[in-house]
């Protein structure tokens, strides 16, 4: 059997709780990614073009450090990658993670919420962060309140 983990970044606890109805439902583990500094209202406040979230939007180099690295990826097949969308693009910190672990031959399925912007060039921009046999595909962007019976049939059609 496929065993999942659902592994998630959220800045403001919107992505947390679709993260926690999508675990229900495809029965499965759940990861949350946090970085070490915790970010700040002004790091997220978009608008100000001096905050964390737009530095590294525009800052390719930057590297959120993660709090801890204990998600034992090894045991899974599937990981169900989640993350607010910032400017069509998925926070750095999300590379971090990817970064950390051994992602050959495992299958990522991006889910993400959003204020407006769709996955762009979300997958583009993840891929040089894990090795050329991991499979990341582009998930769904799930806003409001998806049902867990809904995200229990997404699932099972991946």
């Amino acid at each position: 059997m496929n065993k999942i983990l659902v592994a998630y970044f959220s800045a403001s606890g919107t992505t947390a709780k679709v993260a926690e109805t999508l675990a229900k439902a495809a029965n499965a583990d759940i990861y949350e990614i946090k970085p070490a500094v915790p970010y700040s209202r002004a790091d997220l406040d978009w608008m100000n073009k001096k905050s964390r979230s737009s530095v590294e939007m525009s800052d390719k180099s930057s590297r959120p450090e993660l709090a801890d690295k204990s998600a034992n990826i090894a045991n899974y097949d599937t990981v169900l990658l989640g993350f607010p969308i910032w400017w069509y693009v998925a926070p750095t910190i999300i590379n971090t993670f990817l970064e950390s672990y051994d992602f050959s031959g495992k299958k990522i399925v991006l889910f993400a919420t959003s204020g407006g912007s769709g996955f762009g060039k979300t997958v583009y921009g993840l891929k040089g962060s894990v090795s050329a046999d991991a499979q990341i595909i582009e998930g769904r962007i799930l806003n409001g309140k998806p049902s867990e019976s809904e995200l229990k049939a997404w699932v099972e059609s991946l």
